[in-house]
């Protein structure tokens, strides 16, 4: 009974060490030009949202189909901003964008999540998952029912989307899924997903748009949605101790506030949204071993000998002077002496230098003897017509060729 119990605390413990460590998220935008400039800030935000909780770069897959910071429209250049108060440039000095413009197609996408990536693919652009991975897959752009578009050339169906899902749980790909979709008839992109443990979650029902939140009128363009900037809102009050459950995520944005109807679905999961928490899917953890101070030590810092350093360097000194030493005593025993080798050296260096003067000069003289050549002898070959070239018995020309 007693090894029962062990076993069983073992078990929990080794779930509780790998829980949160192996989290991924994918997220997509599928809208080129200026006038989408949302949905660029919308994955922007939801990137910075889970960073700041923990998942790593590493982890994220971040595909942008236009590059809206570095559009000449901009009128400030490198910045991309959610709000109209300009507080936050979410674009910053840290985003690091794996797939971007004509990459941002829907086989890559699909590729990436189910790990039929192309030869040579880096690890970087690579979703490393297995089956104790939980994954956030995000998308916004434009669709209708049953599909969403990329880049307004072409499109991924409801049907394609479910068999990705079903590829990467016969490929043991993730433990739990969640599916966040922002586009216009978002529903419909849910209806079709059979594959176990998949969390779905869309911004608009198959009869409804998904709408914008406010513009930006100095540069003339809507910032962000309202499925994402209420979303966005959600996410920045919590942490990633936070115990905030998926049931109580569902409810960012009600109908008064996203002007439509969000759809949860959970149906596939075997867990339960009210207990499940949002951070299993937007936070990270990294387990850490945190080691007590032996006796007798106050701090840390007491463990080194301060003079540690100081000591290496002297050392480090002593060693190259022992070096400069035996180097010297070596070219004593050849009779050399080190000032007559830098004497050498530098007489070689002068002839080489003076070698590629001469052969400076030698090159342009030729080179202006050529020109005055040539000159002359299309001052020769293409002199004025005169009378004096007519033979005689012929009738004056008025046009005259050089060459008759």
């Amino acid at each position: 009974m007693r090894l029962i119990l062990q076993l069983v605390c073992f078990l929990l413990t080794v779930d509780l060490y790998f829980c949160h460590t192996n989290n991924w998220a994918i997220l997509v935008d599928t809208s080129k030009f200026w006038f989408n400039y949302r949905h660029v800030a919308n994955v922007l935000s939801i990137y910075r949202s889970i960073k700041r909780l923990g998942i790593p770069d590493s982890h994220i897959i971040l595909m942008l189909a236009d590059d809206a910071a570095c559009n000449p429209r901009n009128p400030r250049p490198a910045t991309i901003y959610h709000n109209s108060n300009q507080r936050l440039n979410i674009y910053g000095d840290d985003v690091e964008v794996d797939y971007r413009g004509y990459e941002v197609t829907a086989e890559n996408f699909i590729r990436i999540l189910t790990g039929r990536v192309k030869d040579g693919t880096p690890q970087s652009k690579q979703m490393l998952l297995d089956e104790n991975s939980n994954v956030l897959v995000y998308m916004t752009g434009h669709g209708g029912v049953g599909f969403l578009k990329f880049q307004d050339t072409h499109e991924i169906s409801d049907q394609e989307l479910a068999d990705t899902f079903q590829q990467m749980y016969q490929k043991r790909r993730y433990k739990s899924l969640l599916f966040i979709i922002e586009t216009c008839k978002a529903a419909s992109m849910l209806s079709y997903i059979y594959s176990p443990n998949v969390i779905g979650f869309a911004a608009a029902r198959i009869d409804q748009d998904s709408y914008s939140h406010h513009s930006d009128h100095t540069i003339g363009v809507h910032v962000i949605d309202r499925f994402s900037h209420y979303m966005l809102e959600f996410l920045e009050k919590i942490d990633s101790y936070s115990e905030v459950t998926l049931s109580q995520f569902f409810d960012c944005c009600p109908y008064t506030k996203c002007h439509s109807n969000t759809v949860p679905r959970v149906d596939l999961y075997s867990g339960d949204a009210k207990t499940t928490k949002v951070t299993d899917f937007f936070a990270s953890g990294r387990p850490a071993e945190l080691m007590d101070v032996p006796e007798g030590y106050s701090s840390v810092r007491d463990l080194f000998d301060p003079e540690m350093f100081d000591k290496y360097d002297e050392y480090l000194k002593s060693e190259s002077s022992k070096q400069s030493k035996r180097t010297c005593s070596l070219l004593n025993s050849f009779n050399i002496q080190p000032h007559r080798i830098e004497e050498q050296v530098n007489l070689m260096d002068r002839d080489k230098t003076d070698d590629g003067v001469w052969f400076a000069v030698l090159i342009m003289s030729g080179l202006l003897v050529y020109i005055a050549v040539s000159a002359y002898e299309m001052s020769s070959r293409y002199k004025k017509a005169t009378f004096e070239f007519i033979p005689d018995g012929l009738l004056p020309a008025t046009c005259f060729s050089p060459n008759q």
